[in-house]
């Protein structure tokens, strides 16, 4: 330490190595030296005061603080410090679509737009977007059909979009899952909306072409690799929705179901049944449970019996192929359900008319009694019809009791007379309650 109280290092103040800090085994010191406009603390106190007394801690303390304030200085001289502003990393593109809220439907006419797209780069994505909307919420199917139609009209002007329409709309109803029945609503619609009639064809003629593309690879489907069969199902399963929801208008102006789908059915039922192994059966029966009704209604218009024959292919079925127990109980559960007349019962029969030959429901809402050892039986338990009317008529016979006011327990009882007030039991039953009170006693003391 220096008689002025400061420690001092040798070369203090100089810079090292190109204007780099000193490194600390220099030695500690106060007052950097030398940069330009640093502030520089006096070399000794006034001459007014003596210097402060220094404890080694406080010491300690200034050596430490003079190498961070010199070190600081020799940086500052030797090269000045950039201060960068943060970069952001931006996942933004100028290629990006345009962003349009949840509920917001974009018109493809908007004039604003370069390429008339409405803020979609294209067609396609529009109505891919719009069927992905369907998919998820089917409820808006009859509020924004109508504007989905409109805008179609007035962008699908080449065959090329059109066959592209078709082709979208099939793809979805076909691999999206549960989309078949929403894909054939919309595919009608379609049909009956769309004002655009190229040379090519109209949106339903188009339809049908796809189809039967489709429909012409049934038996290589049916026989091929699980995904091959499962492309397969599904374009057998929209089919079948398409000749429940499609709707043409015949040469006198009513609408009519496409004959021509009604035969494709028939040709793929017979497919799925001449390849019987489990996913195809369960598909026949999917078919089945969907068209059956429909189908043999219009085969027996036509006089044919189409619908006996598949019956009979489905019972050869489960006897003979090697099908799972499940999926014969599901065929067996058809011919169940055919045999119900689909489970269709008939509105113009009347209760009366109703029996158990003809109305399936016929016991539905029957009451159900008990024998005295808790065994229900109905109606339709033929051990039990006498018991079961028996049952009936005093059931029917209380409600008529009830209905004219009369009180059983009471007077005006059919069973008493009015003017016989004795309270006094019969003999016999006064004999047969003593019997019963003594052996109800004998069975309690035991």
């Amino acid at each position: 330490m220096s008689g002025n109280g400061f420690d001092r290092a040798p070369g203090a103040g100089r810079g090292r190595g190109g204007g780099a800090p000193l490194a600390p085994e220099s030695g500690p010191r106060m007052g950097g030296g030398g940069g330009a406009g640093h502030h520089q603390e006096p070399l000794r106190p006034p001459k007014t005061a003596p210097p402060p007394a220094r404890t080694p801690a406080a010491s300690e303390q200034a050596r430490v603080t003079s190498l961070s304030e010199n070190n600081c200085s020799s940086s500052a001289m030797t090269k000045p410090k950039v201060i960068m502003a943060p970069t952001s990393i931006s996942k933004l593109s100028v290629n990006a679509p345009e962003f349009y809220p949840s509920g917001y439907t974009p018109d493809f006419t908007d004039s604003s737009s370069e390429d008339g797209s409405g803020g979609y780069p294209t067609l396609t994505e529009y109505v891919q977007d719009f069927l992905n909307h369907l998919a998820e919420q089917p409820a808006c199917f009859e509020t924004e059909i109508a504007h989905f139609s409109e805008t179609l009209n007035g962008s699908v002007t080449t065959d090329e979009a059109l066959q592209e329409l078709v082709e979208l709309v099939y793809q979805q109803a076909t691999s999206v899952p549960n989309f078949s029945y929403m894909g054939a609503r919309l595919c009608n619609y379609l049909s009956h909306h769309l004002t655009i009639n190229p040379q090519c064809g109209n949106f339903r003629q188009l339809l049908l072409l796809r189809c039967h593309k489709e429909f012409e690879n049934r038996n290589e489907a049916a026989k091929g690799d699980e995904a091959a069969r499962k492309r397969f199902h599904a374009f057998v399963l929209f089919l079948a929705e398409l000749y429940l929801n499609l709707e043409i208008k015949g040469t006198k102006g009513q609408l009519t179901r496409a004959e021509i789908l009604q035969t494709g059915l028939q040709e793929l039922l017979h497919t799925l049944f001449s390849n019987p192994v489990d996913n195809n059966l369960t598909c026949a029966v999917k078919l089945l449970k969907l068209t059956g009704s429909v189908l043999e209604d219009a085969w027996k218009e036509k006089g044919t019996s189409h619908m006996n024959e598949i019956i009979q292919k489905i019972e050869n079925v489960v006897l003979d192929a090697n099908c799972s127990r499940d999926v014969k109980h599901m065929l067996l559960k058809l011919v169940e359900l055919r045999s119900s007349n689909w489970g269709r019962v008939h509105i113009t029969s009347t209760y009366r008319e109703a029996t158990p030959e003809n109305d399936p429901n016929y016991f539905m809402n029957e009451p159900t009694f008990y024998t005295s050892e808790g065994v229900p039986f109905t109606a339709a338990d033929p051990d039990y019809q006498e018991k079961y009317q028996e049952l009936l008529d005093r059931q029917d016979l209380f409600h008529e009791c009830e209905e004219n006011g009369t009180d059983l327990s009471g007077t005006g009882d059919l069973y008493f007379d009015d003017d016989d007030d004795d309270d006094e039991m019969d003999p016999e039953i006064e004999e047969a309650y003593e019997k019963f009170c003594l052996e109800s006693e004998r069975k309690r003391k035991q």
